[in-house]
């Protein structure tokens, strides 16, 4: 598996990108969005990656954050959505949004996604949810003592970090280091992203 490419870009096109690490180039699947926050080409560049690996193709598409690749990694989970419609969604929403929109059973967002009708996002907020929940289950089993969550935005900042497919104990180790008092979910969320991404 490949973690990351770090390497010169030598070219952008419509939906991907070629970046030259060691004489070799790496042909890399993104979003129009992604792309251009790479720069212009010439630059170096590090671009996270997911390789998706099936009989007839092995493919990578890149991120320019931790955060893009694991709400990728989730969309792709869920029945229906593939690799180029979670390319699509990234474009248009932030992970924190995304998390946001899902955690709070916001079909209107989901639904402005390109792509995207009311089934899909009800498919969307269901099995994502599903998945949070067999991880809390899945944690309880092994942590008996679970800390206190005091206020129900703290609590919904966590289930939002939990559907980008961060671990629960990992969340809850963060967010006791930020002053949330005077934040915002969506703000205690990207607080939190920028912990959990180091």
């Amino acid at each position: 598996m490949i973690s990351y490419i770090k390497g010169n870009l030598e070219a952008k096109n419509l939906d991907n990108v070629v970046i030259d690490v060691g004489g070799i180039g790496y042909k890399i699947y993104m979003s129009a969005s992604s792309m251009d926050k790479l720069g212009e080409v010439g630059n170096t560049v590090k671009v996270h990656t997911y390789m998706r690996v099936r009989e007839d193709d092995v493919s990578l598409y890149g991120f320019c954050t931790n955060e893009e690749l694991k709400m990728f990694e989730q969309l792709i989970g869920v029945s229906g959505v593939g690799a180029k419609s979670a390319l699509t969604i990234l474009a248009n929403i932030s992970p924190s949004s995304f998390a946001l929109a899902i955690i709070s059973g916001d079909v209107k967002t989901l639904k402005e996604l390109p792509g995207i009708g009311a089934k899909s996002a009800q498919r969307m907020i269901l099995e994502l949810k599903d998945k949070m929940k067999t991880q809390d289950a899945i944690e309880e089993d092994i942590v008996l003592a679970k800390p206190e969550v005091k206020d129900s935005k703290t609590r919904d900042a966590i289930d939002a970090l939990q559907v980008l497919g961060y671990a629960r104990k990992d969340i809850e180790a963060v967010i006791s280091r930020i002053d949330t008092a005077d934040l915002s979910v969506e703000e205690i969320i990207k607080q939190g992203l920028k912990y959990l991404g180091m």
